[in-house]
Formats: structure tokens, C-alpha cells, sequence
């Protein structure tokens, strides 16, 4: 039996950026602890959860991811208090990766050391950019300083798993200064940089603006599409040069940093998520229905559950049990994220005919190396198009 990942949504922010489209924002310390307590009953609940969709439930663990939000902004006694709710129910292996995001200036010296005894082992800083007035337009609250001084300062404590995210497409930003990023973020000796094309959509205050064709949030000073795809192209090479290769769409690790408790999620390994918006997915013992995705809600009084944080988790989205199908679908889709690729065998396997392959590869959105599909640099760009081709191809 594959062991189990863990993702914990801790959606607490000291500033929200105007970008961002998750569940998470500023709420009072005293919503912080409800929410804790909350979260520590989700966990109690997991196996009975599980067992009522007749799903495989993993007890070891062999990854946890705190996201959000801000999960450094935690107290020391709060974290300790979800790891000794998850080591109750779940048997974390010695060698587990244990990620937290954080962001940069975030982190007191009582929270690092509480990390460091709970057996953080990687940290993930939320950079974004590293030219301080690119930052500033939406909302980080630190500087390129300030960056470069909290990564020497986990490092010397022991933290050598380093990522940093940046975003190509922030107001303001050109090749050279995209390049300033590229720079500096290799300059840092991260060993996992992950580079994101920013989202315009109607779930963050930006994307609201950009539509509207509105000058808040410094909407009007967005380079266009095609500035951004050639920013994410330039950062594909750049860092490829710098032995920070590209693993999938948005990731990229120097040798053996790759992320093992995202190449969970692209691989369909078995991950719990726990806390607001968290998703999960699980295996079944059932041909029919052979896995089961589910997920919490992203309205944070309903998860909360008013009054009594300690009440029996209600506030959940229904399971979506998956046919034989939807799993190959799945597997093509997440699969082909991975620079690595896919069997060309295996894509016939799954109902993938010859003809739509050469179709994508004639238009320099795949390529085939031997037995081996993957996308294109072009491919990876464009790859929900990709995907949607491939996935028309398969028989119902």
C-alpha cells in the first residue's frame, strides 16, 4: 500500500495580496485558535470519514505540506498541537518531508525552533518577486533584503530544503527585471525554485480589476499575455542553465530537491487534506469506482461551525467517487504535467489513438522521444488545450 501525504490549510494572512485567489485572508488570533481546534477534530474524524466512503486509509505518512495563507503565522503551542493530532492518528515515518510555507520577515525564532522540533525539514517562501516595488504593487510586505536574510537565517538553522515561488505577469514587470528574479533567486541557492503564470480571474481583487479594465491594485501596469508566456519561457531555460531543471509545469529542483509531496498529487498517490478548501483523494478497493476525490468547504464560518469548533465536522463537499474512466483521464492529464512524460504505450492503454499524437506533435506540442510523450516547451504553455485534445480522443 502507497503511505500517505498530508496537506494542512492554515488560510491566515497579515496582508492579502491583491493576486490571490485561495481561501485565506486576515482574521483575529482568537478565529486562529478556533480553527486549530477545528482542524484537530477533522483529524480525529479522518479514519471513520474514510471508512464511510469505503476508502483505503494509509497510516503511514510519509509527507505533510502546511499551506495557505501564512501557516508560520501559527503560535508555537498551535502547531504542536496539529502535529500531536495527526502523530495520534497517523504514523509519520523518520524520514517524511515536512514543508511549510512561510513568508518571508514571518517567522519569530519561537515559531522556527517549534518547526524544527515538529521535524520541518523544508520551507517554501513566498517571494513572488525579488524587486522590491513589483512586491509592493500587490501587497508582499518584504524586500529582496529581507528574503536573502531569512533564507541564510533558516539555512544556518538546519533547514538546507529551500523553495522559492515567484509569479511572471506582476504589474510592472519587464524582462530585466523578471531576469533580476531569475537572478536572485538562483544567487540564493534555493534548491527548488517554482514559477507561477499569474491568474486573471474573477477570485482575486487583481483579476477583478484587469477585467474591468479598471487602474486599482496597479491593473493597467500588467504585461500582456504574450510578455508573460515569453517570461515563463525565459525562466524555463534560464534556470535549466543554472542546474535548476524543470521537473513539471511550475517546478523546478537542482538534483534530488524535487518536491515529494507534490509529485503526490501528479503521480495520483493517496493525500488527506485537512482544514478550509482542502481537497483529498484516496483510493477504493472497488473496480467499479476504484478512488474517491473530496473536499472541505472554503467558507470559513461554515467550517468552523459557529459556536462550537469541537462539534463533528458537517461543513464538507460532497465525495466525487471516480469511474475507471475518470481515473485514466486523471492519469493522463496529471501525468503528462511531469517533464518525464508518459509511456507512449501507456497513452494507448488508455484510449489514446496515434492519429491526435501526430496531430500534436506535427503542431510542436508534444514530443516523442522514443517511447516517451511529453509535452513541448510550447506544449507547457498551452497544456490545458493540450490536455483537453487528448482527453476528446479517449473513448466513453
Amino acid at each position: 500500500m502507497d503511505p500517505l501525504g498530508i496537506y494542512v490549510s492554515v488560510p491566515f494572512c497579515r496582508a492579502k495580496c491583491s493576486y490571490c485567489n485561495f481561501a485565506s485572508g486576515v482574521f483575529a488570533e482568537a478565529r486562529m485558535q478556533s480553527y486549530v481546534d477545528r482542524l484537530c477534530v477533522e483529524i480525529a474524524e479522518s479514519p471513520a470519514r474514510a471508512a464511510a466512503m469505503q476508502a483505503t486509509l494509509p497510516q503511514r505518512v510519509e509527507s505533510i505540506f502546511f499551506g495557505g495563507g501564512t501557516p508560520s503565522l501559527l503560535a508555537p503551542m498551535q502547531l504542536r498541537q496539529i502535529f500531536q493530532a495527526m502523530r495520534e492518528k497517523f504514523e509519520v515515518s523518520g524520514d517524511a518531508e515536512i514543508t511549510i510555507e512561510c513568508a518571508p520577515g514571518q517567522i519569530t525564532d519561537a515559531m522556527l525552533e517549534e518547526m524544527l522540533a515538529q521535524g520541518m525539514n523544508r520551507i517554501s517562501f513566498g517571494v513572488q518577486s525579488f524587486v522590491d516595488a513589483e512586491a509592493a504593487a500587490v501587497g508582499r510586505l518584504h524586500t529582496a533584503e529581507m528574503v536573502n536574510a531569512e533564507i541564510a537565517r533558516v539555512r544556518s538553522a538546519g533547514v538546507q530544503a529551500i523553495n522559492v515561488d515567484l509569479i511572471a505577469g506582476l504589474p510592472h514587470q519587464t524582462a530585466a527585471s523578471w531576469q533580476s528574479s531569475l537572478d536572485a533567486a538562483v544567487a540564493s541557492g534555493a534548491g527548488h525554485v517554482s514559477v507561477y503564470m499569474l491568474e486573471v480571474d474573477e477570485e482575486s481583487r487583481l483579476g477583478r480589476e484587469v477585467l474591468a479594465g479598471g487602474v486599482r491594485y496597479h491593473a493597467h501596469f500588467i504585461p500582456d499575455d504574450a510578455l508573460t508566456a515569453d517570461l515563463y519561457l525565459a525562466a524555463c531555460e534560464y534556470l535549466e542553465r543554472a542546474g535548476i531543471a524543470q521537473y513539471e509545469i511550475s517546478n523546478f529542483a537542482r538534483t534530488g530537491g524535487e518536491s515529494r509531496h507534490n509529485l503526490r498529487y501528479w503521480l495520483r498517490q493517496p493525500y488527506l487534506g485537512f482544514g478550509l478548501d482542502a481537497h483529498s483523494m484516496l483510493r477504493r478497493e472497488d473496480a467499479v469506482t476504484p478512488a474517491v476525490r473530496f473536499a472541505n468547504t472554503d467558507d470559513l464560518d461554515r467550517y468552523i461551525g459557529g459556536d462550537n469548533p469541537l462539534a463533528p465536522l458537517a461543513a464538507k463537499v460532497e465525495p466525487e467517487f471516480l469511474s475507471q474512466q475518470a481515473a485514466m483521464e486523471e492519469k493522463i492529464f496529471l501525468g503528462l504535467r511531469l517533464n518525464i512524460g508518459m509511456e507512449s504505450s501507456e497513452l494507448a492503454a488508455l484510449g489514446v489513438g496515434e492519429e491526435v499524437l501526430r496531430e500534436l506533435v506535427a503542431e510542436g506540442l508534444l514530443v516523442r522521444e522514443k517511447a516517451l510523450v511529453r509535452l513541448s516547451a510550447q506544449g507547457r504553455l498551452l497544456s490545458n488545450d493540450v490536455f483537453g485534445r487528448l482527453l476528446e480522443a479517449v473513448p466513453a
